[in-house]
């Protein structure tokens, strides 16, 4: 998740809404197929993926699967409101993020200060 927009800043003069909203959205399958090969070796891992998956990123890719299919990525004004649910669903997710590096017992990468 650390190298998906789900984590990462999506800059106002960068990127585009429709490919965010689908790396969003691929959480699904990308949580489904780890579930799949790892079945009751990753019990919590699966505890914790469907509530955030059901409470956090399906409200968020229902709303705006349906608004971009009437045109919303076309309007300026709903890119920028789709931009700013983003970042709040962001801040959610990197503490998720934490939590499956804490329940791995791995680094954090999150956070990580861009080089220079």
């Amino acid at each position: 998740m650390i190298t998906r927009i789900v984590t990462q800043p999506l800059k106002d003069e960068d990127g585009d809404e429709a490919t965010a909203l689908t790396s969003v959205y691929s959480l699904f399958g990308l949580t489904r197929e780890i579930i799949k090969k790892y079945g009751r070796g990753c019990g919590e891992f699966t505890k914790i993926a469907i509530v955030v998956l059901n409470q956090i990123v399906r409200p968020f890719t229902a709303e705006w699967h349906k608004k971009s299919l009437g045109g919303a990525f076309d309007r300026e004004d709903d890119c920028k409101a789709f931009r700013e649910k983003l970042k709040e669903i962001q801040e959610d997710l990197k503490n998720y993020t934490k939590m499956l590096a804490d329940m791995a017992a791995v680094e954090d990468l999150t956070e990580l200060e861009k080089i220079k």
